[in-house]
């Protein structure tokens, strides 16, 4: 059933409040992080403060670079008024494990590609340690 237009903001305007891009909204709600929105009766979506708002939370979740499923998760708490805040602290806690691995491993490539770098001439012959070692064979 469509919804009447009302004062509520189309998905172009929803996307300009919240910094969510149109396309990423679609798709937020075609994973059901979303709801779907209400339409007008030419079809157009509709967002009220309460999508807003979940659209704001998503987005600084993203920015926090949880992944779609702890989004989902942290969404669920935080609709959930009665959710014990030690749930959303282990969730944070297991993030902030997986962003250090992640800075570790890109502090090695660093430090891999700045060695190799600093072993190339980088001048007009073609030896070249950075090639070498990325074609170099792993078996």
């Amino acid at each position: 059933m469509a919804a009447s237009q009302g004062a509520l903001p189309h998905i172009g305007e929803a996307s300009k409040r919240t910094g969510v891009s149109p396309k990423m909204i679609r798709h937020y709600e075609g994973l059901g992080l979303l709801p779907p929105a209400p339409r007008t009766d030419s079809g157009y979506r509709l967002y009220d403060d309460e999508a807003l708002h979940t659209l704001h939370f998503i987005r600084r979740a993203r920015d926090l670079g949880f992944g779609m499923g702890d989004i989902a998760q942290l969404l669920d708490l935080w609709r959930n008024r009665r959710r014990a805040s030690a749930t959303v602290k282990k969730l944070a806690l297991s993030h902030i494990e997986a962003l250090q691995r992640r800075i570790d491993e890109m502090e090695a490539m660093k430090r891999t590609l700045a060695k190799l770098a600093s072993e190339c001439q980088g001048n007009d012959r073609p030896s070249c340690p950075i090639l070498d070692d990325l074609g170099r064979s792993c078996a």
